[in-house]
């Protein structure tokens, strides 16, 4: 139902940086820069795995935290998201695991950006148990 979204930034680079990171293991990539002179001197760039779905432009650091949930296609790339985005200094804000209070299938990992943002990975494939 959504077809792009984006968020503001206070410091774009290292957003930038914690995004290129994080968004990695889910086969997602920074597709696409928009030049600085179509944007008044703002940066702004674009994340997708085919096209950019997720936006990030600079701007002054959200009053509210926004909740962004990326979707995975896997339980293993929402584990390796949010390994790589503590690697890449966001703060844990919940541990992959199911939360079958959501949905029986729910498997989910969210963690705190550079502006504290609440971002996620899901994945809502059944994995059967192994062993």
């Amino acid at each position: 139902m959504i077809d792009h979204t984006g968020i503001s930034v206070s410091d774009f680079d290292a957003s930038k940086a914690f995004y290129d990171q994080a968004m990695a293991p889910l086969g997602a990539s920074l597709i696409m820069t928009v030049p600085q002179e179509f944007t008044g001197g703002v940066k702004v760039g674009g994340y997708g795995r085919e096209r950019p779905t997720f936006w990030l432009h600079q701007g002054d650091k959200p009053k509210d935290r926004q909740h962004i949930a990326f979707s995975a296609r896997s339980r293993a790339e929402v584990d390796g998201f949010h390994q790589a985005a503590l690697a890449a200094g966001g703060r844990d804000n919940g541990a992959p695991g199911l939360r079958p209070h959501y949905h029986p299938n729910y498997y989910g990992a969210f963690v705190l950006d550079p502006d504290g943002n609440n971002i996620e990975a899901v994945c809502h494939e059944f994995e059967p148990a192994k062993g």
